[in-house]
Order: C-alpha cells, then structure tokens, then sequence
C-alpha cells in the first residue's frame, strides 16, 4: 500500500511543476518611449510594449516578469537563447530570424535622421564624415555603417544621442522614427528636426527563444487583440491617435 501512494504522487508533483513552468522572464529596455520605461514616481516599467506582452501572457495563460537591460545585451541574450521572451521595439530582420523567433509583426516603423534646427544636414546622403549617434546593437547602427561614411558613435541609451544632438557634440542621429518623434515633441526645446525621407521600413515583433512552444500561443492573444479593439486602446493611450493598417505593416 505505501508503494502505491508514493506511485499515486508522482502525477501530482509534476502537475505542480508544469504550472511552475508558465512564467517566463520577459528581456525589455527601460529607456524607450513611449514604448518602454520607467515612471519616476512609481519606479515600474510603463509603455506600449509592456501593455501590449501583458495583455499577450493574460491571455495566453502565462505569467510574465520583467528584467530591464540595454538593447545591446537584450538582442545577444535573446539569440544565445538566455531569455525566453524579449521585447523593446525590437526590429524583424532576416539576419536575426536565423537565432530569434518572432511573433506577427506588431507595430510598422521605419528610421528617420534628427539634426539640430539650424543644421545644413538636409538627408541621409548628407552625413558622410559627420558625427552621428546611434544606439548600440540597433537596425539603425548598422545601416550607417554599411551604407554610409559616417562617424557612427553608438550607445547603449538612445537618450544619450539625442542629448548630444541638442547640445552640439554630435550632427546628428538616426533611429526609430516613433521614438526620435516622441523626443523631439517632448524634450526638444525647439532645438531639434526631422530631415529627409523614412528609410528602411521596418516591423517590430516580440522575439522568442529560437524554438519556443509558445510562439504560436502568443500570436493567437495578440491577433485577438487586434482583432477585438484591444490593441487599438492601447496603441491610442500612448500615441494620442488610434492605430490605422500602416502600424501593422499592411499599408507598404
């Protein structure tokens, strides 16, 4: 009889275990919004992304928990496969699908050049010998490197930049045309512009561990937000303005 209770606790233990096994650290930034961030007076991750992965676990049954990196050590944690889950605006790219599965793309984005107001800078075919900022490990590094003769100076926090930008240590800098937005709206003073085109659209997913079981389950939840105005609440509370079908790549 003692043999076959301890037979009968074997199926109970590890039913106990699986459920153990639904919560996944989700990688993240701390210093990309509106996207992600931190509140100053909470001290707690806020943003797009974070609402968005959320609604994502909720709905697909999982539990999240947040660890906050620069995008530099996020992209390598992900495609060495330290991390299960990771979001930050992160680009889908056929480079990074060979170590990283993503999910459908969530928002469409692109990269466009900030310069100080009174810059000669007019485009990206401008910038050859000029400093230029970037964020370390981003889509927008490497397209300065590969496509043009800049002085690339990355960092691991965008901020820093744009910071640079505005009080004349750098020329310019590119990155995600959201974000360098946000700043400019937010923190330019009236010291900083836009110039030439939107290059290199891109689409941002979630990405997972090369391989995930769980991919699959986290496209259905966000395909149901979309599907059912969830997403467009959310889009809205940090855009200002409900999402149209250009933010979800189907408008190129």
């Amino acid at each position: 009889m003692f043999v076959v209770f301890l037979l009968l606790l074997v199926p109970l233990t590890a039913c106990g275990s699986s459920g153990d096994e639904k919560k996944y650290t989700v990688a993240t930034d701390s210093n990309f919004k509106p996207f992600e961030y931190l509140n100053p007076k909470t001290g707690e991750l806020e943003g797009f992304d974070i609402d968005l992965i959320k609604e994502i676990a909720k709905r697909a049954e999982f539990d999240v928990e947040f660890e906050t990196m620069d995008f530099d050590g996020l992209l390598a944690g992900m495609q060495s496969g330290r991390y299960p889950i990771g979001i930050a605006g992160m680009s889908i790219t056929e480079k990074r699908k060979k170590s990283i599965d993503f999910s459908i793309p969530y928002y469409d984005s692109g990269m466009i050049l900030m310069v100080p107001e009174n810059s000669d800078i007019q485009s990206i075919d401008d910038v050859d010998g000029k400093k230029i900022g970037s964020r370390q490990g981003s889509t927008s590094q490497t397209y300065l490197k590969e496509k043009t003769k800049a002085k690339v100076e990355a960092f691991p926090e965008i901020v820093t930049a744009y910071l640079d930008v505005k009080e004349g240590r750098l020329d310019g800098a590119l990155y995600d045309l959201p974000n360098v937005m946000y700043y400019i709206a937010q923190e330019g003073e009236g010291k900083l512009k836009t110039v030439g085109e939107v290059l290199q659209g891109e689409s941002y997913g979630i990405a997972f561990k090369k391989g995930s079981e769980i991919v699959d389950d986290a496209n259905k939840a966000l395909q149901s937000m979309i599907d059912d105005g969830t997403y467009a609440k959310i889009f809205e509370k940090y855009f200002g303005e409900p999402p149209t079908e250009k933010w979800l790549g189907k408008d190129k």
